[in-house]
């Protein structure tokens, strides 16, 4: 279990972005994961991804403080970003990199204040159920991965104060390039199986079993999440040669009033898919 501290002040979305890729130039672990330092184009449209996410995020929070999980976080990057903005944050994983993350102390701890930031290697499954824990719940593509779904969506939404967030981001399971990728690699077999060496046990693995809005509200509405429809946000439709060092922070605003007028094209083609929903049991 890493404990992260310091104190200095929180900072924006596009500060932080900026930050972490100069981390990604001192740190080849980082690198290779997040692919962010590809040049041209590539980068200015992986950039506007993450920042598109990041932003969601931060926006749909509903709250100024309070206490965060962060469901299968990774490497760590949003729930820094969060703490560094003042909330409380756990973050989880059984990603195979859990040992390195500790090495990122050193640098986002010259930034501002990780006190409240702790990350654990964890099931979703194992962890103790505690009611009504937290303010709010970050999943960053990984609801696809959790399975048995129904019951880790149930945990996520009891472990939500009422009226608390759960806010994700993901592929969007109905674009047509994702269904044709996905079904190549891996076929009909959505949920595999592996043993975790550090846990010594068997762990079911959502196989890349990316879903549309449409169900996965109907998965959030079985366990009594109510989705927010005015929260919905479909990003990423245009190709990388797209972007340019001079549209870059313009071009998603295109994409989303496109999106907006053609929703059959904002269904099947974008790429990513943002979306909140609400703990509404008493």
């Amino acid at each position: 279990m890493f404990i992260f501290t310091n104190e200095l002040s929180p900072m924006e979305v596009s500060a932080f972005i900026e930050l972490f890729i100069r981390e990604l130039e001192i740190n080849s672990d980082l690198r290779v994961y997040y692919r962010l330092l590809d040049k041209g184009n590539r980068f200015l449209w992986r950039k506007a991804y993450l920042e598109q996410r990041l932003e969601y995020i931060y926006k749909h929070l509903g709250i100024a403080s309070g206490k965060i999980w962060d469901v299968g976080c990774g490497y760590a990057t949003t729930a820094i970003f969060l703490t560094l903005n003042g909330y409380q944050v756990l973050g989880n994983t059984l990603e195979f990199y859990y040992d390195k993350i500790g090495s990122r102390l050193d640098y986002w701890s010259k930034f501002g204040n990780l006190n409240g930031l702790r990350i654990e290697y964890s099931n979703v499954f194992d962890m103790p159920l505690l009611a009504q824990e937290y303010d709010a719940i970050v999943a960053q593509d990984t609801l696809h991965h959790l399975e048995p779904v129904q019951e880790a969506v149930n945990i996520l939404g009891v472990s939500l104060k009422q009226d608390g967030r759960l806010i994700v981001t993901e592929e969007n399971g109905h674009n047509v390039f994702i269904v044709l990728r996905n079904f190549s690699k891996r076929g009909f077999k959505r949920v595999t199986e592996y043993y975790d060496e550090r846990l010594q046990k068997a762990i079911l693995f959502g196989n890349e079993n990316a879903r549309s809005i449409h169900t996965w509200q109907k998965i959030l509405k079985n366990n009594g999440l109510t989705l927010a429809e005015n929260d919905l946000e479909y990003i990423r439709l245009l190709p990388p040669f797209c972007f340019t060092g001079e549209n870059y922070r313009h071009i998603t605003v295109k994409e989303k009033k496109l999106g907006n007028n053609l929703p059959l094209v904002q269904e099947l083609l974008f790429f990513g898919i943002n979306f909140t929903a609400f703990n509404n049991t008493p």
